[in-house]
């Protein structure tokens, strides 16, 4: 998905593709001023009204691709929540939906949507198929950060003038700052195919974690004290790598995903989650949450029974049928693919992206704060 030059590019042809229209992540926005209001969350505790920016690709992408390249992505996307196309790569919810339900905030308006935009609690700058390099490339995780930095200097500006602007200056600063991006350049690094596993590690790796660090960087700089960053999920377990023809199953685990897949999405995590200790140390002032999004998504297809899910690797909307539903030529929305009665019985919405379902199991651990460190409660940011 991320590759080399022209990234976006390359990840935008695939995200067609792979949804009939350009897929690999994204959302349409109507979302922005007519969308449900979520519903109040016991675990809602801010003092404040809640500011929250996000930064990634389609695992946060609430409408941007739509808004931004104007894609439409219709019925079944949307069909378990919104009921209607609102350009997320899912039936319903994203995990980023779900926690800001647990704020009892509005859901977060893309920064490229103009119309029926509410950026009073915020604004999402993730764009679906975004990686991290080129970093100069359109919506890679530089120019998001680079686009919250116009976004944050426009509001201060007119502000001065004495205009109403939906974020002030205190509420920039105890806003969160959520990352989630790194899937699209893995899958990138382990895709072209020309690289062993270690090179692969020791080559690539430095480049992609150097941006995200680059980005953490830059947004303490311009301001934010609070950054939440997300890990990246079990790449092994997605069934768009799992349908790839391979000469035998000697790679699956017992969950029956790809062990050398995860075994790089681990370290990658564990050197993204190195770089946030030492940032948390250097930053004075900064509070940097890591969350562990791979254990968390692994736990939940390996002991997908226990979460009432029958489908923890196979793709409800696709082609193909068993074992994975998934078809690098006929995907979600493609000519000819078929879509499951109940979405809630997968974990995987189109063999890369996660079902409202499984968002909402997600989002729940994420919240339990029992993968993060420090421990801390979502909602800290806005509840002193």
């Amino acid at each position: 998905m991320a590759a080399s030059s022209g990234v976006v590019v390359a990840v935008v042809a695939v995200v067609a593709v792979m949804m009939a229209v350009a897929v690999a992540a994204g959302e349409i926005s109507d979302d922005g001023g007519d969308q449900p209001s979520p519903s109040p969350s016991p675990s809602a505790s801010c003092a404040r009204r809640p500011v929250v920016f996000a930064f990634g690709d389609s695992n946060t992408d609430t409408g941007g691709i739509a808004a931004g390249m104007g894609y439409y992505f219709p019925l079944p996307e949307g069909r378990a929540f919104f009921r209607r196309a609102t350009g997320r790569l899912c039936d319903g919810r994203l995990v980023i939906d779900h926690l800001c339900e647990s704020l009892n905030m509005s859901y977060l308006s893309p920064y490229l949507e103009p119309l029926g935009t509410d950026f009073t609690n915020g604004a999402n700058f993730a764009i679906s198929g975004a990686a991290t390099a080129p970093r100069n490339a359109a919506f890679s995780l530089h120019i998001q950060v680079q686009q919250f930095i116009h976004f944050k200097q426009r509001s201060l500006e007119l502000a001065s003038r004495g205009e109403a602007v939906p974020v002030d200056a205190d509420g920039f600063r105890n806003a969160l700052y959520l990352i989630d991006i790194g899937q699209n350049d893995l899958s990138a690094a382990f895709s072209a195919g020309c690289l062993p596993y270690d090179d692969v590690v020791r080559q690539r790796f430095p480049a992609i974690l150097s941006e995200i660090k680059d980005a953490i960087q830059s947004l303490y700089y311009n301001g934010a004290k609070n950054l939440w960053i997300h890990g990246t999920g079990p790449l092994g377990c997605l069934p768009q790598k799992l349908a790839v023809p391979r000469a035998d199953d000697g790679d699956l685990d017992p969950s029956g995903c790809l062990k050398t897949l995860n075994a790089g999405a681990y370290e990658f995590n564990s050197q993204l989650s190195s770089i946030c200790d030492q940032l948390s140390s250097q930053l004075r002032g900064a509070t940097i949450v890591f969350t562990d999004i791979l254990a968390i998504k692994y736990d939940l297809i390996a002991n997908h029974s226990s979460y009432g899910f029958e489908e923890p690797l196979m793709a409800c909307c696709g082609h193909g049928g068993p074992p994975y539903n998934y078809d690098f030529n006929v995907s979600c929305l493609g000519a000819g693919y078929r879509v499951c009665e109940d979405g809630s019985k997968f974990v995987s919405w189109d063999g890369v992206h996660y079902t409202d379902a499984a968002n909402a199991v997600v989002a729940g651990k994420i919240l339990s704060a029992d993968y993060s460190r420090p421990k801390l409660p979502f909602s800290y940011f806005c509840s002193a």
